[in-house]
C-alpha cells in the first residue's frame, strides 16, 4: 500500500510540474505577443492622423483580447504536442508537416472563418444573396439595358472563353478594341489588359526591374505588388504610408548609399541601375487617396520612376510587356463576354451610348459615400480616411467583436467586409469595409444605417459620442 501510494504521489507531483510548466511557457509566449502588440498600436496612431482619440478602455481590452486569444492557443498546442509524444502512435515521425498550418491559422483565424468566406448567389447588384459579397461600385455587375445585351451578342458570336493565351490564339478583336478604349479614356498611347488584378501587378513588376534595382514601396501597398517586388529580385525598401516627406528621405538615403542586396546590405556604393516607386491609385484597406502630385514631384526630383496601380503607360512600355510579361504570355485571355462587359462599361462611363447614364452613376456613387459616411460618424462610429473615396473601413479593433458585428449584421440582412491580418498588417487594427454601389438609392442607405446603428450598439464599436438626432425619415429618428 505504501508503495501504491508513492508511485500515486509521484504521478501527481509530476503532473502538477507539467501542468505548471505548460501554463507558464504559454503565459509567457503570450505576454511577449501582448508587448508587440502594444508597440504596434502605438506606433500605428503615432503614424496615422485618426478622426480623434480612440477611447483608453478600448486600448486595453484590445491587446488583452488577444493575450487571452495567444495564451489559450498555445496552452493548447502544448497539451497537443504533449498527448502526441505519450501517444507516439504517429507513422509521420520525423516528416515536415505537408500543410503549413500555423498558429494564427489553427487558433484565430478559424474562430471566425464564417465572416471571410460567405459566396454570393446572384448578380452583384445593390442586393444579392450570400451563401452562408462583391465590390460593384458603379452598378455595372447586374443586368443593364447597354451592356447585357452586347455581352450576350459576344458570348454567341466569340464563346465563352478563348482557351488560350494572348500571344497563341486568345487574343480576338474585342481585345483589341477593349485595349484601344481603355487607352483613350486615361489619356495613353497603349494599354495592356490581363484578366486579374492580383496577376498585373505581381507579373508587371518582375519584368520592369531586376537585380541592381531599387523599389521603394508604400508601407501598406497591396498584397500582389508585395509578392511582385519580391519576385523581381530587386532591393525593396519601404516608405511611411503617403509620406512624400518620408519618401524623399528614403530616396536620398537609397541614393547616397548606392546599390546594395535584397535585405540592404553589402553596399557597393555603386549607382542603382532603376529605381521604382511604387504606390496605389486608392489603398483599398485603407481608403485613403494617394498623395499623388506631390510623391511624383519627389520621384522627379530624385529621378525615380513612379508605378502607379490603377496606371497605364507609354506604348513603348506596352509593347515590351506584350513581350515579355507572364500575365500576357501564359495566362488565359480574359474572356470575350468579360472583355465585352468592360467595354461596353468604359462607353457608358463617356456617354457613348448617347445617353447620361455614365455621368449620373458617377455622381451617384460619390454622393452616396459621402452620405453614407457622414452619417456613420453622426452616429458615432470611428470611419477612418478620405472623403469622396469608395473604400469606408469602420475600426472595430478587438477580435471577438469583428465576428460579433459581421455575424449581427448577416442575420438582419446586410453583408459587411470583415477585414483583419493577414489583410491588414497589423494584428490589432481590424475593421469592417461597407461597399457602397451608384445602384443603391437612398432607401437602401437608409436600410442599411438603421441595422448597422443597432449592431453597433449591441456590439459596442461606437468609439466616439453620437451627434443629437436631428431629423425624422419614415417614422424613425436618425442622428
Amino acid at each position: 500500500m505504501i508503495r501504491i501510494a508513492c508511485f500515486w504521489s509521484t504521478i501527481r507531483i509530476v503532473y502538477i510540474v507539467v501542468r505548471t510548466t505548460l501554463f507558464s511557457n504559454a503565459l509567457l509566449l503570450a505576454f511577449r505577443h501582448l508587448r508587440g502588440l502594444y508597440r504596434e498600436l502605438v506606433e500605428w496612431w503615432r503614424v496615422n492622423n485618426l478622426h480623434g482619440p480612440v477611447p483608453k478602455t478600448t486600448v486595453i481590452t484590445t491587446p488583452f483580447s488577444y493575450g487571452l486569444l495567444i495564451a489559450f492557443g498555445h496552452i493548447r498546442d502544448l497539451f497537443r504536442n504533449f498527448i502526441e509524444w505519450w501517444s507516439a502512435s504517429n507513422n509521420l515521425h520525423g516528416y515536415a508537416p505537408i500543410c503549413m498550418n500555423d498558429f494564427f491559422t489553427r487558433r484565430l483565424y478559424r474562430r471566425v472563418q464564417d465572416c471571410f468566406n460567405r459566396p454570393i448567389a446572384s448578380a452583384p447588384d445593390s442586393w444579392i444573396e450570400v451563401v452562408e459579397r462583391s465590390y460593384n461600385y458603379l452598378g455595372f455587375a447586374a443586368s443593364d439595358e447597354y451592356c447585357t445585351p452586347r455581352v450576350i451578342e459576344s458570348l454567341k458570336k466569340f464563346s465563352a472563353t478563348t482557351c488560350s493565351t494572348r500571344v497563341d490564339g486568345g487574343t480576338t478583336t474585342l481585345h483589341a478594341e477593349l485595349e484601344e478604349c481603355v487607352a483613350s479614356f486615361v489619356g495613353k498611347e497603349a494599354a495592356m489588359v490581363t484578366g486579374m488584378g492580383y496577376v498585373t501587378n505581381s507579373a508587371v513588376l518582375p519584368v520592369l526591374i531586376g537585380k541592381g534595382g531599387l523599389i521603394i514601396s508604400d508601407s501598406l501597398n497591396h498584397n500582389s505588388i508585395v509578392n511582385g517586388s519580391r519576385v523581381s529580385g530587386a532591393s525593396v525598401r519601404a516608405f511611411q504610408h503617403n509620406s512624400p516627406s518620408h519618401l524623399e528621405k528614403v530616396l536620398r538615403e537609397a541614393i547616397a548609399e548606392g546599390e546594395g542586396n535584397a535585405d540592404g546590405q553589402l553596399l557597393t556604393h555603386r549607382p542603382w541601375k532603376k529605381i521604382i516607386v511604387v504606390v496605389e491609385g486608392i489603398y483599398s484597406m485603407e481608403g485613403d487617396l494617394c498623395r499623388l502630385t506631390e510623391i511624383i514631384a519627389v520621384c522627379k526630383k530624385y529621378k525615380a520612376y513612379t508605378y502607379l496601380d490603377e496606371a497605364h503607360t507609354s506604348k513603348e512600355v506596352i509593347e515590351y510587356l506584350k513581350l515579355t510579361c507572364p500575365a500576357h504570355l501564359y495566362a488565359t485571355a480574359i474572356s470575350p463576354p468579360a472583355a465585352q462587359q468592360i467595354l461596353s462599361s468604359i462607353k457608358v462611363i463617356l456617354g457613348e451610348d448617347e445617353t447620361s447614364r455614365g455621368a449620373q452613376k458617377l455622381a451617384r456613387i460619390r454622393e452616396n459615400n459621402n452620405f453614407f459616411r457622414s452619417e456613420l460618424q453622426k452616429m458615432g462610429f470611428q470611419v477612418i480616411r478620405d472623403n469622396d473615396s469608395p473604400v469606408m473601413p469602420i475600426m472595430v479593433y478587438n477580435p471577438a467583436k469583428i465576428s460579433a458585428f459581421s455575424r449581427e449584421c448577416f442575420k438582419r440582412n446586410v453583408a459587411v467586409v470583415a477585414v483583419g491580418y493577414p489583410a491588414i498588417k497589423q494584428l490589432m487594427l481590424a475593421r469592417v469595409r461597407i461597399c457602397i454601389s451608384a445602384s443603391h438609392t437612398r432607401e437602401d442607405l437608409l436600410t442599411a444605417l438603421e441595422v448597422i446603428n443597432q449592431v453597433g450598439d449591441l456590439v459596442g464599436i461606437k468609439y466616439f459620442p453620437a451627434e443629437p438626432k436631428k431629423q425624422q425619415c419614415k417614422g424613425k429618428w436618425w442622428r
